[in-house]
């Protein structure tokens, strides 16, 4: 077993556009998605976290125990963001758990296993749901440059998946929360009574783990 320092991408830049605001200052439960996503990661053992902001970064909510990562061509999409959030990364990272701010029903021991893969040698690692592949992702230091290539316009990592399954990890994280997108304000809705319908899983553990798989 390796043991590394496993990093927490959160990518956090978009405008929402089809919601209407940034994703990253939308409460769930009270709460900003922006915050929850970071307390998610933390959660999940990663250190250090960076978060990618772009759209609405002047009216983020404080953000203890998070680097904040500016990204000023956000309009280009979350490829840069993704690329720009593994530069900032220290020297001595050896991994990256990338989420996205947008799914409020993580949990934090989806992050622990797919840890643990990497630990156990997995180059990237990601969590399936029902046999479908989902976030969090990971991502190995070595894996990063083909990101140049395939993480552009709004592709982040699925590109790389796809065309290097050999690289790739499936990690089943099914019982472990769900990879629910809130793209929209129905979307949200569906997430709240989602995450009430089987006991409020969160991403710092409260309650029992949804076990819905997506």
């Amino acid at each position: 077993m390796r043991d590394e320092t496993v990093a927490g991408l959160l990518l956090a830049a978009g405008a929402g556009r089809r919601f209407g605001r940034p994703k990253a200052l939308v409460e769930f439960d009270g709460e900003p998605l922006v915050r929850r996503a970071l307390r998610l990661l933390h959660a999940g053992g990663c250190a250090p976290v960076h978060v990618v902001v772009g759209a609405g970064a002047d009216d983020l909510p404080p953000l203890p125990g998070a680097v904040l990562v500016h990204n000023p061509d956000w309009r280009r999409g979350m490829g840069l963001s993704l690329r720009l959030g593994l530069a900032s990364l220290p020297r001595h990272v050896a991994a990256a758990v990338v989420v996205l701010v947008d799914q409020p029903l993580l949990a934090p021991a989806a992050v622990r296993r797919i840890r643990a893969a990497h630990a156990a040698g997995a180059a990237i690692a990601t969590a399936t749901y029902a046999g479908r592949p989902g976030h969090p992702v990971l991502l190995g230091r070595a894996a990063w440059p083909l990101l140049d290539r395939h993480a552009t316009g709004d592709r982040g990592a699925r590109d790389l998946l796809r065309a290097r399954p050999d690289l790739v990890t499936r990690v089943p994280c099914d019982g472990l929360g769900a990879p629910v997108d809130v793209d929209t304000p129905k979307n949200l809705a569906h997430a709240h009574a989602h995450a009430h319908a089987h006991a409020g899983a969160g991403p710092a553990g409260r309650g029992r783990s949804c076990s819905c798989g997506g």
